[in-house]
């Protein structure tokens, strides 16, 4: 298997990582370049989705591309491309939903699981770590996982990419509020050595984009 780099295209295959006790599948599902992550643990076979964000048979092929079923969907957040397919998942495999307390409201279907910080998700022997980062939308979660034989792994959804944070829409409460839990939730509790896959596009590690904190924070965006 090719090494792990991240880089996926609308209608090309998954990214696909081995960790010792946790599969990371990646694929772009959407014109607008969005990522879902299927994470499968090892020892069990079940499976975790994060963001059903577009294109519902891509997204069963990528189960498939598992173990073949689905035990749970997180949604990152409210945002419209980023749960364009959940009901149709939902639908399809029965699999339980969880989402951020303060956006549940919002997605097209009931959330069985409200997310709020430090709360942990568990599916078969994996274990994973909200982190709610508040700004790009008020009920934004990240997951975190901690691999006992290696670097952490954190999926950021749109609030944290390459280059700064998520957009805050001119809200410079909103962006003081995101930028805030970014620096004190992720940057100062997690090595530089921690991957970070976001919502959209490249992957990116702590270590290459912490030298540019105080940037963003000046810069506003």
């Amino acid at each position: 298997m090719s090494e792990y780099t991240g880089e996926v295209v609308h209608g090309g295959p998954s990214d696909v990582r081995e960790l010792a006790h946790l599969t990371i599948r990646k694929a772009s599902v959407s014109e607008q370049d969005n990522n879902a992550y299927l994470l499968t643990c090892r020892a069990t076979g079940e499976q975790l989705l994060i963001d059903a964000a577009d294109d519902p048979h891509r997204l069963r092929a990528l189960v498939d591309e598992g173990t073949g079923w689905l035990d749970a969907v997180v949604t990152t957040h409210r945002h419209w491309d980023h749960h364009r397919a959940l009901a149709d998942v939902v639908e399809h495999t029965g699999a339980r939903v969880l989402a951020g307390a303060q956006d549940a409201d919002e997605l097209p279907v009931p959330v069985g699981e409200r997310l709020t910080h430090g709360d942990r998700v568990t599916f078969g022997e994996v274990e994973l770590e909200v982190i709610q980062l508040r700004g790009h939308t008020p009920g934004s979660v990240a997951l975190l996982y901690r691999d006992p034989e290696g670097p952490a792994h954190l999926f950021t959804g749109d609030s944290l990419f390459p280059g700064g944070v998520g957009n805050t829409f001119g809200d410079a409460v909103a962006f003081a509020s995101l930028v805030d839990d970014v620096e004190q939730r992720v940057f100062a509790t997690l090595d530089d050595d921690t991957w970070f896959y976001p919502g959209h596009g490249k992957d990116s590690t702590l270590g290459a984009e912490r030298p540019h904190l105080a940037e963003w924070r000046a810069r506003g965006w």
